[in-house]
């Protein structure tokens, strides 16, 4: 796979997308994995951002290089990703949060179609290496000390990319987790798309193949074979204070993996 500055890789071109391993493999597989993500995908795109190259080409690219390898571990599906490409104008995506796996796979399955970024935590931003990258990208930053200005930051920050045409994907759980708790699922994506005038595109995920480590929480064992799952669901305008468009989307996110932890099981 070549890079080509000012060329968008598109890896996800239709509404549904499936890629299976082409064999099982003798070597463990977080250590395969990681070793090959570390010095590939991941020290080439943090050498871009200290040269303050990591544009939206670069950032794709090496979301896609990143997925390329994934796959050669994983089953990788993705359906629904037209609710998220046919729209008119920019959304809200708001979906739930497992790993680390879905913030790597989503800007080269989004941001061909549309400009896209992130609500991070902060530590994410402050990292070594990965700070710059996560920078670059001009998410909007929230503490995660105080719920009420990370509201403000969200809603005034995310009103402005919004009418600048940039959709926004937020995890509303507090923490990544295997389960998902509608009581730690709060409602700042809703408030943000209301205020702003502008749908939600619900989004269930199950990326529990990519566990969360003891030591390093973002790179735990990576489970060979668990399919990885992305499904988007159909736009929703928010009418009033949103509180049945939210109770829409926690249901669909909770019945599209109950669907699925009874095919795959749930790695613990």
């Amino acid at each position: 796979m070549k890079f080509t500055p000012g060329e968008m890789r598109v890896k996800f071109p239709g509404d549904t997308y499936s890629h299976k391993p082409a064999g099982a493999g003798i070597v463990p597989a977080a250590a395969a994995m990681y070793s090959r993500i570390f010095a590939g995908p991941l020290a080439w795109l943090c050498h871009k951002a200290a040269k303050g190259k990591c544009d939206d080409y670069a950032w794709v690219w090496a979301s896609d290089w990143l997925t390329d390898i994934l796959e050669d571990y994983c089953p990788l599906e993705a359906c629904g990703l037209d609710y998220f490409r046919k729209l008119d104008g920019p959304c809200v995506v708001v979906a739930n949060h497992m790993s680390t796996l879905e913030t790597f796979v989503l800007p080269g399955m989004l941001r061909p179609s549309r400009p896209v970024t992130f609500v991070v935590k902060k530590s994410l931003v402050e990292m070594p290496f990965f700070g710059p990258v996560m920078r670059s990208r001009d998410p909007l930053v929230v503490g995660r000390k105080s719920p009420r200005e990370d509201l403000a930051t969200v809603i005034n920050g995310g009103r402005e990319m919004l009418e600048k045409d940039i959709s926004i994907v937020v995890f509303p759980q507090s923490t990544r987790s295997l389960e998902f708790d509608i009581r730690h699922f709060n409602t700042i994506g809703v408030k943000l798309a209301q205020r702003a005038g502008v749908p939600v595109v619900p989004l269930a995920l199950k990326t529990d193949a990519w566990g969360q480590g003891k030591i390093i929480r973002d790179f735990g064992r990576i489970r060979r074979g668990m399919p990885v799952r992305f499904r988007f669901g159909a736009p929703i305008e928010i009418q009033g204070n949103g509180k049945s468009e939210h109770a829409a989307i926690c249901d669909f996110i909770s019945s599209t993996l109950a669907d699925w932890q009874a095919q795959d099981g749930v790695n613990k």
